[in-house]
């Protein structure tokens, strides 16, 4: 059986970690240097979905202000969206509500999205305890999930390498959930005029 290929755009703040979960998740390898990426995609292996496989083009976009009327025109035929958010940056969070959410709902209005929680690892962090910063909980994150109205919630750490196939299967999962005839449907909404 051929795989279905699945398009997932992945949204949020620069530098909340999310090349890095790409870049784990493609390749295997954690990037020790920062690389901003404007735009990138990249191909998954096919990954095994209740009997289903599915191969995942995967879009990183670029979360800065400079690209916001570039990065809507590769949101046509997405199947699901990755906001992700950074633990240790409140603001990345509240961006989720503020601006993330509002670009997709405009674009794409019924397409899955899923949240993400990006730097786990940064909870145990003595470095970032010592800075007083009020790392965003779990329990935070599901609450702002339901807010938004995500489909899912799911918490990685790229640098650990904790989650991330996770984050993928679960977003793969979400694509074939929606079904074939709702996908089309949904495809044709994601208009960029």
């Amino acid at each position: 059986m051929s795989p279905l290929l699945q398009k997932l755009i992945i949204l949020g703040d620069g530098c909340c970690g999310k090349t890095s979960l790409l870049i784990v998740f493609v390749h295997g390898t954690f990037p020790e240097a920062y690389v901003p990426y404007v735009f990138d995609h990249y191909i998954s292996d096919a990954i095994n979905i209740d009997g289903q496989p599915v191969a995942l083009a995967l879009f990183d976009t670029g979360g800065g202000e400079d690209y916001d009327r570039l990065r809507p025109l590769s949101y046509p035929q997405t199947d699901a969206f990755l906001i992700c958010f950074a633990v240790d940056n409140r603001n990345s969070l509240e961006n989720v509500r503020q601006k993330w959410i509002p670009e997709v709902n405009h674009f794409c209005p019924d397409v899955p999205v899923l949240l993400v929680a990006c730097k786990t690892d940064l909870r145990e962090d003595p470095r970032v305890q010592r800075r007083n910063r009020r790392i965003v909980t779990t329990e935070e994150g599901m609450e702002v999930t339901k807010g938004i109205g995500a489909h899912y919630y799911i918490e990685c750490s790229a640098k650990l390498g904790e989650g991330v196939t996770e984050v993928f299967r679960v977003a793969a999962a979400a694509c074939l959930r929606v079904g074939p005839s709702n996908l089309h449907a949904q495809r044709r909404r994601c208009v960029v005029l």
